[in-house]
């Protein structure tokens, strides 16, 4: 078990199996030392945790939850992708939409949720760019959704 991996489990989580697509894309792309991950919605066992808007049917608390969903659902994305947590060198920047009314304004606070379980896992190499931005509607109306731009250490060839 890396040690990414076991810091999950002593914050309690388990890193489920990468959500397969929705539509015609890939879960992760890499490109050189990077890794750009898909939008990821907060989907558990295979149905979303909470449906709606933030200002409208869903709360700023569940919307963190929502986002910390959507984290572990990129960080599998990702392991699928390059096989090893421990290869991450620095969570480079998050995308966070949130499904919201006009007048919703606490985007940065459901944007932690993300951020937060991704300073927790890897430290200082987890802080990153983030931006948070209001849409009026996501894909199965997911409350939120996040994109990560993950740097990866590069194998040393002997």
């Amino acid at each position: 078990m890396s040690p990414p991996e076991r810091r999950l489990k002593e914050l309690g989580l388990t890193l489920p199996q990468a959500v397969p697509p929705v539509a015609t894309y890939v879960p992760a792309v890499r490109s050189g030392d990077h890794v750009h991950v898909s939008g990821q919605v907060p989907l558990r066992e295979g149905r979303l945790i909470a449906a709606g808007r933030l200002g409208d049917t869903v709360g700023v608390d569940v919307a963190y939850a929502c986002a910390r969903q959507c984290a572990l659902n990129a960080l599998a994305a990702l392991k699928a992708e390059i096989g090893d947590l421990a290869a991450v060198s620095r969570v480079v920047k998050a995308l966070v939409f949130v499904a919201s009314t006009a007048g919703f304004t606490a985007l940065p606070q459901v944007g932690d949720g993300a951020s937060d379980l991704l300073r927790e896992l890897f430290g200082e190499a987890g802080r990153h760019a983030r931006s948070a931005v209001g849409v009026s509607a996501l894909p199965l109306n997911a409350p939120v959704e996040l994109e990560l731009l993950v740097e990866i250490h590069r194998p040393v060839r002997g």
